[in-house]
């Protein structure tokens, strides 16, 4: 039997980082998905903005905004250099 070359379980740092880039690409579909809900729940009769549909696009733009801040020191490019990509 022979033993496999390369270890069956990423490092915890490359597995992290890479986990990292995940959530940063989908973050933009979350925002979508999140920016578009009001149109679901809004009645057809009322196509202008309330102050409420107002409020919740700022309040999830700047949350967007805290996410994106949160992941960035993790995803500098001179971390990730010296990993070999897929």
């Amino acid at each position: 039997m022979r033993r496999p070359k390369r270890p069956l379980f990423l490092a915890r740092a490359p597995y992290r980082r890479r986990r990292l880039r995940d959530a940063a690409r989908l973050l933009p579909i979350l925002g979508a998905i999140l920016l578009l809900l009001p149109l679901l729940w809004a009645p057809e009769s009322r196509m202008s903005l309330a102050s409420g549909d107002v409020i919740y696009f700022f309040t999830v733009w700047l949350v967007l905004i805290g996410l994106a801040a949160v992941f960035a020191p993790g995803l500098r490019s001179g971390e990730g250099a010296d990993e070999e990509e897929d």
